[in-house]
Parts: structure tokens; sequence; C-alpha cells
């Protein structure tokens, strides 16, 4: 029996993609029991301790705490002690919805302080809540002209609830007088998980301090909302869009930059999203991870804080702005046309484009029609590699020249054994006649990363997925599920998940395909053990997604077994290794013109050998 050699194709192929794997696995490294709101629309609201150090010392804050404390307040408030002589001086709140999404905005703040999404649960069926319990805060902090420092925070506003068409808006003011106020107005539409907001000032010019300066802040500490804490805290991050278009992600840390129009705090699938329609001179931003044991449950991931100055247009405030409460839908942040997209991590360059252009659009004509959305991988996976395929056999028909030539080259290797320089010679000198080459191999192999590393990125932001079953999975965006383990493997998790067993195993057989049934007995000198390599890849697959999205494990154990089937359809049905043979044996027969390229190699390396030479005697 023929005793198949070590391919060097092969070699390059894994340690490629084994590599690139790492480094998609690097560059992509990190529930609470809510409680069933109840139906009232007065409750009092305490805010959780910010996670997030402030970023200068906090300074003395001036309130009104209740109506029994007006007079002493008006004292201290200066002119905003108005506002807490008001009915709406009390722990209230106004509570408006469309059919997507209900808000709760207090009486004291001026705020939302409880966001919930209408149509989504989380992994053990509670509502999602983007702002619930004082898990979030939006405020503005400024000196006033008698020396004082106020937020807004801890001030009253008095709301108005009025309907334009099916638009309804809330208007909170913070009153200086019946007609001098500070104005936060949200317009919520139907349909829609973005509204307008807006700030304004009216007869203000003479509260304000311009040297004290304005600054707006706002908080949030992100809620769990999925199985996988690691998983969820992989995809969770502050990203903001700056000078006119660039955009930026932080994840733990601290930064700076100018001329922001929108900060996300995006949550893995829940996005909450801040956009102006007048950029902010600078922004402060700043992240925090707040899970401190994967293994334990949580109920936060990351909290966020972002810092804003405000600018003073003839002594008032006057800011257009957005908010966004929903999903991280690429089809719904696209569809508002303000690069919201980049928000998805979808990979940079082509990568980008391959999801963009290609995938999403793809994935979301399969799923529109097919029954399932395993189905729908399954089928895109199906046609994914019909495209490839000519690649593919680009790539096969280079392993089987290579083959064929083995037995000549493993005579070389014996004849110039003691002489590396002229068995290199002697080797390109066979390659180049017999019109084959190593890389050849690799070019078709390296033309498929792109959509390798593309389909790496597509399934974590594929929000269609979450919480779709298929099989025994009951969520194709996060792992599935056949045991659970009494203890934690360090990488690999406290459950066994199927899927990625199965593309383990598929990964198995392929590599024992294309790096033969028998291992050489006597490795090259410098190269490393194949059949190290040959376990290692799987092993790395079985570890590594264990606790990633299973509809990604199932595209890859689909697209390996595709792959093999392939495989065996050319090797038996399509390429003929004796007309290969023959075909090699016509070329190296014909008189082969040297390119400069080579021709220079030449050269080179024959001068190599003269010094060799030389260097002996």
């Amino acid at each position: 029996m023929e005793e198949k050699k070590l391919d060097i194709n092969s070699l390059i192929g894994f340690l490629l993609i084994g590599a690139i794997l790492i480094w998609m696995l690097y560059l992509n490294q990190s529930a609470p029991d809510a409680v069933e709101p109840e139906e009232t629309t007065t409750e009092q609201v305490e805010t959780i301790p910010d996670q997030i150090e402030p970023r200068e010392p906090q300074e003395d804050v001036l309130q009104a705490s209740d109506s029994a404390a007006i007079a002493q307040a008006q004292g201290r408030l200066g002119a905003f002690g108005y506002s807490a002589t008001l009915a709406s001086a009390k722990d209230e709140i106004t509570t408006v919805s469309n059919d997507l999404l209900e808000l709760k905005i207090a009486n004291k703040g001026g705020y939302i302080t409880e966001a919930r999404l209408k149509e989504f649960k989380t992994f053990d069926s509670i509502p999602v809540y983007m702002i619930k319990d004082g898990n979030a805060s939006f405020n503005l902090k400024f000196s006033t002209t008698d020396g004082r420092t106020l937020d807004t925070q801890n001030l009253y506003f008095e709301p108005t609830v009025t309907e334009s068409g099916e638009n309804t808006i809330i208007t909170m003011r913070l009153k200086v007088s019946e007609n001098e106020f500070l104005e936060y107005r949200y317009v919520l539409k139907p349909g829609e998980y973005m509204m307008d907001f807006s700030i304004r000032s009216q007869g203000l010019s003479d509260v304000f301090n311009p040297s004290g300066g304005i600054s707006m802040n706002w908080n949030l500490k992100g809620y769990r909302h999925a199985k996988s804490i690691s998983y969820e805290n992989r995809y969770t991050d502050l990203i903001y869009e700056y000078d006119g278009g660039s955009d930026s992600s932080l994840q733990d840390g601290e930064d700076d930059e100018t001329d922001i129009t929108y900060v996300a705090y995006k949550q893995h699938f829940f996005t909450s999203i801040l956009l102006t329609d007048t950029p902010f001179e600078t922004g402060n931003f700043r992240a925090k991870n707040l899970v401190d044991d994967e293994e334990v449950d949580t109920v936060y991931t990351k909290s966020f804080a972002s810092t804003f100055p405000l600018e003073l247009k003839g002594g008032e405030l006057n800011y257009n702005m957005n908010w966004y409460y929903g999903p991280s839908d690429y089809k719904i942040l696209n569809d508002y046309n303000r690069n919201l997209d980049e928000i998805m991590p979808l990979g940079w360059g082509i990568f980008g484009w391959i999801n963009q252009y290609v995938f999403i659009p793809l994935f979301a004509f399969l799923s529109g029609f097919l029954p399932n959305y395993g189905i729908a991988i399954i089928v895109m996976t199906i046609l994914i590699k019909l495209v490839l395929s000519p690649v593919q056999y680009k790539q096969y028909l280079s392993q089987a020249k290579m083959k064929v030539l083995r037995p000549e080259i493993n005579e070389l290797n014996e004849k110039y054994k003691d002489n590396a320089m002229k068995k290199q010679q002697e080797t390109m000198k066979l390659y180049s006649k017999a019109g084959a080459s190593p890389m050849s191999g690799c070019i078709p192999a390296l033309m498929q990363l792109p959509v390798f590393y593309a389909l790496f990125q597509f399934f974590p932001s594929a929000f269609q997925l979450r919480q779709k079953g298929f099989l025994w999975a009951d969520d194709l965006s996060s792992y599935d599920t056949i045991a659970t383990l009494p203890f934690n493997i360090p990488f690999y998790g406290d459950h066994v998940s199927l899927f990625p067993i199965l593309a383990s195993i598929a990964i198995f057989i392929y590599m024992m395909m294309t790096t033969g049934q028998t291992m050489q007995n006597a490795q090259q000198p410098g190269m490393p053990n194949m059949k190290f390599i040959m376990y290692l890849s799987p092993l790395m697959m079985l570890f590594f997604f264990n606790n990633y999205a299973s509809g990604l494990s199932l595209y890859y154990f689909t697209s390996n077994i595709i792959t093999i089937g392939i495989m065996l359809v050319i090797k038996y049905f399509i390429l003929d290794e004796e007309k290969i043979h023959a075909k090699i044996q016509e070329n190296k027969q014909k008189p082969k013109k040297q390119g400069k390229f080579a021709r220079k190699m030449q050269e080179m390396m024959e001068q190599a050998e003269q010094q060799q030479k030389k260097g002996k005697k």
C-alpha cells in the first residue's frame, strides 16, 4: 500500500486557519430576577449607586426633598425654588407607551426611570427592561449666576402629556416661573423604538452662569438578558461616533473624543442610543466590567457613563436629540440611515462588506420562507459551499498534483539529503517543469478566509436567531445543552454542548482525509508533528465553541460535512490521478520559459550554493 507523505499545503492551511481562529477569539473577548411591575402611575425611584467613579469629585447638590420643606428649598435653590412650590413636586411618574415600548418618566429629575421592550423576554422568560430599578440616570449639572451648583436629577419637573396625531408628547418642565423654564421634551411615535428628545430653556439667560459650564451626564448599568454571561459580555460595549463618521468602542476603561454625534450602550442583542443633531464638542466615556466571577449569577454585565458639555446660544439651551431603546437588529438600525449599523460587530473592511451585502440579505431571504431558522442556516451553508466549490476544486487539484510528484520529491530528498541548498534547487526545478507549486494549494485556502471570518462575525450578530430553536437547541443565539456538569472546566464551562462535538468530529474526519490516514514514521526536520495538529484542531473547536452560539457550531458542522462530501466526489468522480500524472510528464518534456522572478531566484540559489562550497573548502 502506498505510504501517504506529508502534505505541506494542508499543513500551511491548517496553521493559518488555527492562527485566524485564535486571533478572532482574542478580538471577541468579556439575569436579573426582575420583578413584574405593579400597575401604578406613582412609585418611589431609588437609584443604585454608580459603579463608575465620576470624572471629577462630586460637588454638593441642592435639592427640594418634599413639600414640607418648600420654604427652605426656595432659599437653597434660588430661582428654581419656584418649581418646588408646584403640585408636581412629588415622587410621581408618567407612563406612556406605543406598540413596542413602554416608558416611565419621573417628575424628580424629568428622566426615564423605566423602559420595557414589549415584544421580548429574557432567557428565563422575564420581560426585557433596558431601564428599571435605578440602573440608569440622566441629568444636567450647571452653575447659576448666584453661585449655586445644581443637578437636575434632584429637582422636580412638571409633566404634561399631549397628543399630536398618532404621536404622544411628554413635556417635563423645571420652572423658574410660569413662562421661564428648563424643558425636556419626549415624542413617542407608533411602531418606533426611536423617540425624539430635546432639551431647551426659555428665559434662563440670567440664571445660567456661562463661565461655570453645563454638563450632560448619562449613566447606565446593563441588565443581564442572556443565558451565558461570558458570551453576552463579550459583545457588550460602549460605542460612539465622532469626527463626522468615525466610530470607536470601549469595553473597559475611559476615553475622550471630539465632535460626538451619538453614543450607544450595546448589550449584545439590545441597545440604548443617544443621538444628537448638533454634535457635542467633546465627550468623555467610561466603561466598567461588573462581572467578577462568570460562574456566579449576576444582575448586571457592564456599567457605562458619558459626559458632554452643552453650549449656550444667546444664553439659552437648544438641543434636538433622539433616544433609541430597542433590539440590536441590523435592519432596524440601518433603516434609520444614521450610521447606526456601525454598532453591529460585522467585521472591518471586506469582512463587513460580505456580511452587509451577502450574508445578511441572503439569510433574511431564506428565513423568510423556510420553516425553521436552523434549516435556513443549513441551506445557506450549502449555497456558500456551492459558490466556493470552484475554489475548493483548485485546492484539491493542487493537492493531487503534489501527491503525484511525491515519489520524485522523495527521491530528491534522499539524493541530496546532505545538501539542503541543492535539494531545494532541484525541487523547485521539478515544480517548475511539472507546472505545480506547493503555494497553489494555499491561495484557494486564503481566498476562503474572508468568508470564514465574516461568518464568525455574522452569527453572534444575527438577532433573528435569538430564542429560535432547532432540534435539541432551544436558542440558536446561545449554546445548546445536552448535559449539565456539577463542576466548571476552565475554558470549557459547566455544560456539554452537542453541536460543537459534532463540528469537532467533522473537522477530525476532514483532517484525516487531507493529511492521510497514516502518518510518516519519520518527520521531516523542522516540521511539526502532523498527528498532534490533527488532534489539536478538533480539540480547539470543542473547547472554544462550547459557549458560543449553537447556530455558529451548526454552520461549521454542516460546512465540514459538505466539504467532506465534495472531497469524495472530486476524488472518485472528477479527478483522475493517472491523467494528472500523464499531464505532468507531458509538461516536464516541454521547454519551460523561465520568468524574471524565477530566473533571479535560481541565480541567487546558485550563488548561495557556490558560497557554501567555498566555505567548506
